[in-house]
């Protein structure tokens, strides 16, 4: 990196597209960014600053480029290192988000956005305690930013800190008080006591009546909150309310979904998984799958209380793996093409590429559980990349099942769940389709009931480590003294011991949840199994 001080113009131009990326003017950010590298186009500032505006404007590509080419020209680039490793850790290519990291932490920056960087990164890669004292400094180094502020708070709650979370979410409201989000995540983090709370989040709903991704976040607050206090007619409002405003938000297509259930039904069968390759011969896995918010979280934490198992989290490197040896870009999650591709693999390849990229959240135990609940779609390229894997499906209630996805606020996923009749018939395909891997598949993998393991754990617990082939140790009816983090909606639940509390929620509700109802009966599913 030159010493050279930059021309005034030059100077200028950089500042005037840093102030327009603040105000998302993209537009003036990328005119600045064209000048800039007219002028000098080895300037590691202009292709950061590029890099800056690929990110905001989620072109990837762009970003991927343009900080690769800052830390070639400046290899003490700390932010662009940061920014690298956060892109390489989303895209699932771990190992080079390692590499970044290490270079990050070589240059041994302060700068405080570089600090939460890595925390989240670190994050991203089940690192949290190392995670926690990043976001400590950056937040020491930068007190009072919101942003920094939410990271160390919802850290904090997957390590179970309930106090200190709360206080810091709090205190994000005394700088930002009509912060949706932070609202949310308050309500997330603690048990309501009285509705004082729900009366200010009442009042910024009429605020932000207009703006359905703040009143999603608001509305599911209030309902949360409402159920806390078992204000029951409440919180069913709130949450339809909540859904509503969030399906505004987001493009589903069901009639996509349709066709690419329909085509792993057809295509993946016993036959496709006896044919060609069979991967490699790898016991470690233990993968737990299933619908969300159905135990998913309760079976894990039971399995890694064992001595010989660790808890990867919730693994998106098979998929990740299907689609770059396919080479599938499209941003669409799952559909007809992915799977189609997928048919053609080598899954030896497919095994390896998931093994690589997985080690650092693998840890070093004999074992290792994957608790990503949608590789139920995936079961026999799973059976068919590690043929001795284990593979543990949870069985709930449909309605309570269902129910329980609906009234939860998810990130980017699930995007079925926010309309009462869509969550049903997907919740049908699902079973349909987990019915049909028991047919082209029998023996292959174990179902185990939430209902059935929080009536009698043991007995339950000592079934599912028999299935694992693990030897009984008692740690495994503890999983709730377990201290290491989750990052999971069940942060909270899975520290207390099993309990029966949402089993039947939905019964509650049972006259606004007709739709729901109404449609599983539609689909198949009869009285007696809800």
């Amino acid at each position: 990196m030159s010493d050279t001080p930059l021309k005034p113009e030059i100077q200028n131009l950089i500042e005037k597209g840093f102030n327009a990326l603040t105000k998302a003017d993209f537009k003036t950010a990328g005119l600045c960014c064209q000048e800039i590298l007219d002028q000098e186009p080895d300037l590691a500032e202009g292709h950061f600053l590029v890099g800056l505006v690929g990110l905001a404007a989620e072109d990837r590509a762009t970003a991927f480029k343009a900080l690769q080419s800052v830390v070639q020209l400046d290899p003490d680039h700390a932010p662009a290192w940061a920014y690298l490793a956060k892109l390489y850790m989303s895209e699932g290519q771990v190992n080079r988000a390692d590499l970044a990291l290490r270079e990050t932490r070589r240059i041994k920056s302060d700068d405080p956005q570089v600090l939460d960087l890595v925390g989240t990164t670190l994050t991203q890669m089940g690192e949290y305690d190392l995670a926690k004292v990043f976001f400590t400094r950056a937040n020491q180094l930068r007190p009072n930013y919101p942003p920094f502020m939410m990271n160390l708070a919802n850290n904090l709650v997957y390590h179970g800190d309930k106090e200190n979370s709360e206080n810091i979410f709090r205190a994000v409201l005394q700088i930002q008080p009509d912060g949706a989000q932070v609202h949310w995540s308050l309500a997330s983090a603690k048990k309501a006591k009285d509705r004082q709370h729900i009366k200010k989040m009442e009042k910024l709903c009429e605020k932000f009546r207009n703006n359905p991704r703040a009143l999603a976040f608001l509305y599911y607050a209030i309902g949360k909150e409402s159920e806390d206090l078992e204000q029951w007619d409440r919180a069913i409002k709130a949450f339809n309310r909540g859904a509503a405003a969030r399906r505004e938000t987001i493009e589903y297509d069901e009639q996509a979904e349709i066709a690419f259930f329909d085509y792993l039904q057809e295509h993946y069968t016993s036959e496709w998984l006896a044919d060609g390759d069979q991967g490699v011969d790898d016991r470690s896995p233990i993968y737990v799958l299933g619908q969300p918010r159905t135990g998913t979280t309760l079976i894990e934490r039971i399995i890694t209380s064992h001595s010989m198992v660790n808890s990867a989290g919730e693994l998106q490197q098979f998929g990740l793996a299907l689609r770059r040896l396919g080479g599938y870009s499209s941003p669409i999650r799952f559909s007809v093409d992915l799977f189609d591709r997928a048919r053609q693999l080598n899954y030896e390849q497919v095994a390896q590429m998931y093994l690589k990229t997985s080690s650092r959240m693998r840890g070093d135990s004999p074992r290792f559980v994957d608790k990503l609940p949608q590789n139920y779609l995936m079961i026999p390229m799973i059976l068919k990349a590690f043929p001795n894997a284990k593979v543990v499906h949870l069985n709930r209630n449909p309605m309570d099942a269902c129910f329980a996805s609906y009234k939860q606020l998810f990130a980017d996923a699930y995007l079925h769940s926010y309309n009462q009749q869509e969550m049903a018939r997907h919740h049908i395909r699902y079973r349909n389709l987990m019915q049909n891997w028991r047919e082209q598949f029998p023996g292959r993998f174990f179902d185990i009931s939430y209902e059935q393991t929080t009536h009698d754990l043991e007995t339950n617990a000592r079934a599912l480590i028999d299935y694992l082939e693990l030897p009984w140790e008692d740690a495994c009816l503890e999983f709730h003294k377990q201290k290491t983090a989750v990052s999971t909606a069940s942060a909270v639940q899975v520290r207390e011991p099993v309990h029966t509390r949402s089993i039947n929620r939905w019964k509650r509700y049972e006259r606004q949840l007709q739709p729901m109802y109404q449609e599983l009966i539609n689909g198949g599913i009869s009285e007696q199994q809800i």
